[in-house]
């Protein structure tokens, strides 16, 4: 397990590095000059120039991105002379639009994508799971139909056409909730969960149809094992033949599923944080678009890259736990 774990650390460590590499020369070599955004319209060739060696654009591109990746790591001084600028471990550079650490930026908003994120997986898992395999276990009957039904429907509907409903129907028509605004945990799990209840069910109702669906055909698969056929023939309880056996075997693609799609939102979900207007990462990364800050951009992306590798590599761990096969 020890080598096991050292080799996806080595290769977790040359993913982020070639994600790096890739995402550093697309924003470096694309044809607008972040200098000229930077110094304005009425700027001078001269100071275009001073503003161009300040960010390091003056430098070779392989200089520029060892410049980078050494930041990540030791900080590096952003210019030169008085105008030089100490920018601390990790330094991802500053933002262009306001001039302000990237990673700063990061820390800020992380709590809101994290708040989302977590509240609406462990909502979407509790009911894609129950539909799966409630409609595994009822197979060909009127309820799985019903379910999986259901699952189409949800799964047809776009994010935003879901979050909109959601507003017009439960806060402007019913008034039953408060409209989104974030509240931080410490200021009350009540609080906290009401201005994110809208957003959880907005991204819960897709993803919840894809587990669904998923999880029915892995647990109708699991189901028709012989191993299960001997539980039963050993005259174990329902329950634990479902749970213990069919269930546990199942979840291994449910697994990797849902590391990929937690890792994902952690980094941020753009359309969902822009209609609600929660001040989240997507809507750090969608401004920055927008604007072409290139530094805050490139930062998104390597913290999604992140933790999405990170998400990947506790799945495959936890392999090993619900499917002992895997330990050998």
């Amino acid at each position: 397990m020890i080598l096991y774990l050292a080799r996806r650390l080595l290769a977790l460590a040359g993913v982020l590095l070639a994600i790096a590499a890739v995402t550093f020369l697309i924003f470096h070599v694309l044809p607008s000059d972040p200098a000229a955004a930077a110094c304005g319209k009425t700027c001078s060739a001269e100071r275009l120039a001073d503003v161009r060696a300040y960010l390091g654009l003056d430098q070779a591109l392989w200089r520029r991105f060892a410049g980078f990746l050494t930041g990540i790591f030791t900080g590096r001084t952003l210019g030169s002379g008085p105008y030089a600028v100490e920018c601390g471990f990790p330094c991802l550079g500053y933002s262009y639009e306001n001039s302000l650490p990237v990673w700063d930026l990061l820390l800020d908003r992380l709590p809101v994508s994290a708040s989302l994120a977590v509240g609406a997986a462990a909502l979407w898992l509790v009911l894609g799971l129950g539909a799966g395999v409630t409609a595994a276990l009822r197979k060909d009957t009127a309820t799985d139909k019903a379910l999986m039904v259901g699952a189409v429907a949800a799964a047809s509907l776009p994010v935003y056409f879901t979050s909109v409903m959601l507003i017009h129907g439960v806060i402007r028509t019913a008034g039953l909730l408060p409209y989104p605004t974030y509240r931080a945990f410490t200021d009350g799990p009540l609080a906290w969960a009401a201005n994110l209840l809208l957003p959880w069910t907005a991204l819960a109702l897709l993803y919840a149809a894809m587990y669904a669906r998923q999880s029915r055909g892995s647990m109708i698969e699991a189901m028709a094992e012989p191993y299960i056929r001997t539980a039963r023939a050993k005259g174990m309880p329902e329950r634990t033949v479902v749970v213990k056996h069919g269930l546990r075997s199942a979840m291994t693609p449910v697994l990797t599923l849902f590391g990929m799609d937690l890792g994902g939102l952690l980094a941020g979900a753009v359309i969902t944080e822009s209609i609600f207007g929660l001040p989240g990462v997507g809507r750090l990364f969608y401004g920055a678009l927008v604007s072409s800050d290139q530094p805050v951009v490139l930062g998104v992306t390597l913290l999604a890259a992140f933790f999405i590798v990170v998400a990947n590599l506790a799945v495959d761990l936890l392999y090993a736990v619900v499917d002992p096969r895997v330990r050998y």
